[in-house]
């Protein structure tokens, strides 16, 4: 498999349907495997982040998720395949479950989204198996007891795939701390893909997630939240670009 350095981070340089096949494989292997997918965010959070760097290193699969990074990495000259987002990717996974009985479990989200967001894909994809949601209150990461809580209801479940969607590094830490003692085949951290799928918040047109407009939509619908993070945080990745700009050899072309 194709795994290239790109800024402070590996990517798996794959598409879509080869990002489905290596899922199933991980499945298959059973040895608690996890996926992430870095976008803007991520890759700024990574330069300061140690936990969130270790966790990175080990993992499984690495999407990119973003077309600032796709563009980035054309300018490098060392382009990637296709933008793999979390919310694209998790649809595509749900169809493969159902078609080939995996069983899901939905972790994260606020109180009932996660249930709506099963009800909504079980319609969707027929068979689909979604055995379990839960939604954890805030701060249940310092609380030994829910911790406990979580780990008993999803162990209970036996699920072949845990999405988590409690956001970045959350969700990473709460899948790389646990893995082992949780078993599942594969865990993928999703962040706002539940409440996608449960209709609590929309997606952006087609034609803004291409061309790298989908963080406009996202500030208009959750203003508090995401205005400081895309006009703000978001810049902090100029100066990485830079910094991590591969270096030419003398007598090659610039880019």
């Amino acid at each position: 498999m194709a795994r290239i350095q790109f800024m402070n981070t590996e990517i798996d340089n794959i598409t879509m349907d080869e990002a489905l096949d290596r899922i199933e494989i991980l499945i298959s292997q059973n040895n608690s495997s996890f996926v992430v997918t870095p976008n803007v965010d991520h890759i700024i959070k990574l330069e300061t982040g140690t936990e969130l760097r270790k966790i990175y290193k080990n993992a499984d699969l690495i999407l990119c998720d973003g077309k600032p990074l796709i563009w980035i990495s054309k300018w490098y000259g060392t382009p990637i395949k296709e933008k793999i987002s979390g919310s694209d990717l998790f649809p595509r996974l749900c169809e493969r479950a159902a078609k080939n009985g995996y069983k899901m479990f939905f972790l994260g989200a606020a109180e009932g989204v996660a249930d709506k967001a099963a009800e909504r894909l079980k319609k969707r994809y027929e068979g689909l198996q979604i055995v379990g949601t839960y939604s954890p209150p805030k701060g249940f990461e310092n609380n030994p007891d829910e911790m406990s809580r979580i780990k008993t209801i999803i162990k209970s479940t036996s699920p072949h795939i845990l999405i988590v969607a409690l956001g970045c590094p959350k969700q990473e830490n709460f899948i790389y701390t646990n893995r082992i003692e949780l078993g599942v085949p594969i865990s993928l951290g999703l962040g706002a893909s539940l409440d996608f799928e449960a209709g609590v918040l929309k997606r952006a047109p087609k034609w803004m997630a291409n061309h790298g407009l989908e963080w406009i939509y996202r500030i208009i619908q959750e203003p508090g939240r995401m205005t400081k993070r895309y006009l703000v945080d978001d810049w902090k990745i100029v100066r990485l670009v830079f910094k991590y700009r591969p270096r030419r050899k003398k007598g090659e072309n610039q880019i």
